[in-house]
């Protein structure tokens, strides 16, 4: 039997997140003319084979490093300094040279699109590829006036795999290519049995865990095209629904922490050093709620080069209060958190 109260970590299948097209589902949001691939990264990666960039590609210095370091293996990057706290790029540290990309994001969810907009109008000679990953069907995203866009969806939405790849512009897009990730439907088979663990079925949670963590393996990186799932249940979602009432319970929670408002996706918290962040992990985790880091990055590996950024990566966490999340549920994540607020400062980052 699952634990009351379990909150976060991967998502399970829903049949409540479908409407239906006709009902206002995904169509009136999707971009015409797109490319659906496997992951986010794959798509990213696909698309930089078909441009191929005379120069670098410069990235944000807080950022998924994971698909930074696939990046760097095929283009030459640069970073430019963004940190989490809602005040956007710096721009003095982006300094593209002609034939030269750029991978701008819209972290959180919480920044507007004009900044960009304003700096693309100023180098229309650099092409700009943006990352909606934290929110796909926002404002910035439907009214994007890029190059090219990217949004992984399974970072937001129930769905096992999916990486959203559109031209705002216009331009040419690359297609997936290969076969449909196995990952895809390791992951799928463990959404459905986390369903089922949830009803309280005899369903084994390390069982369905091992397969999540399989199917991110299998996974990461895959340039195939979306699995035949995620390609019938895109056009259906009821992204209306699921983005405003995981916006309203991200609301509702800064609320109850006395936080200022977060953006629509989730609620992050800064701690005061890396060992108060991780002893609020697992505090979480012990009273059930799993929450996600945003982004480690090892000094001694791979990563950015700037402390600021790898300073934010240790001190940040994020609250995993979503779409699946009742008043309950963000009145007990609110609780659990304020019995470990000493290490946390009061803000969101």
């Amino acid at each position: 039997m699952p634990p009351e109260g379990e909150i976060g970590s991967e998502f399970h299948w829903d049949p409540a997140a479908l409407l239906g097209a006709e009902r206002g589902g995904l169509p009136g949001w999707l971009p015409d003319r797109r490319e659906l691939f496997a992951t986010g990264c794959g798509a990213l990666t696909a698309l930089l084979r078909r441009v191929r960039p005379a120069g670098r590609v410069h990235i944000p210095s807080f950022f998924c490093t994971g698909v930074a370091h696939v990046l760097s293996q095929r283009v030459r990057i640069a970073w430019y300094r963004h940190l989490p706290d809602g005040r956007g790029p710096h721009w003095e540290t982006l300094r593209p040279a002609e034939g030269d990309m750029v991978l701008a994001q819209n972290l959180f969810g919480r920044e507007p699109g004009e900044p960009w907009r304003a700096w693309m109008r100023a180098h229309p000679r650099i092409p700009v590829i943006e990352d909606h990953s934290h929110d796909p069907f926002g404002e910035w995203s439907r009214t994007s006036a890029a190059a090219y866009a990217v949004a992984s969806l399974r970072k937001t939405l129930p769905l096992p795999d999916g990486g959203l790849l559109w031209s705002p512009r216009g331009m040419p897009l690359p297609a997936p290519t290969g076969p449909e990730s196995h990952g895809a439907h390791l992951k799928l088979a463990a959404m459905l049995l986390k369903t089922a663990w949830l009803e309280g079925r005899t369903v084994d949670r390390d069982g369905f865990r091992q397969l999540q963590v399989q199917g991110e393996q299998e996974l990461l990186g895959s340039e195939g095209p979306a699995s035949a799932f995620t390609r019938a249940a895109l056009p259906a979602l009821d992204v209306t629904g699921l983005r405003a009432t995981g916006e309203r319970r991200a609301r509702e929670l800064s609320q109850a922490l006395d936080l200022p408002s977060g953006g629509p996706f989730r609620v992050q918290l800064f701690c005061r050093d890396r060992a108060g962040r991780d002893g609020l992990l697992s505090h979480l985790a012990r009273n059930g709620i799993f929450a996600p880091v945003h982004w480690r990055q090892d000094r001694t590996g791979f990563w950015s080069g700037d402390p600021m950024a790898a300073d934010a990566a240790d001190r940040i966490l994020t609250l995993p209060v979503d779409h699946r999340c009742s008043l309950a549920d963000v009145r007990r994540i609110a609780e659990v958190t304020r019995a470990f607020m000493p290490v946390v400062n009061a803000g969101v980052a």
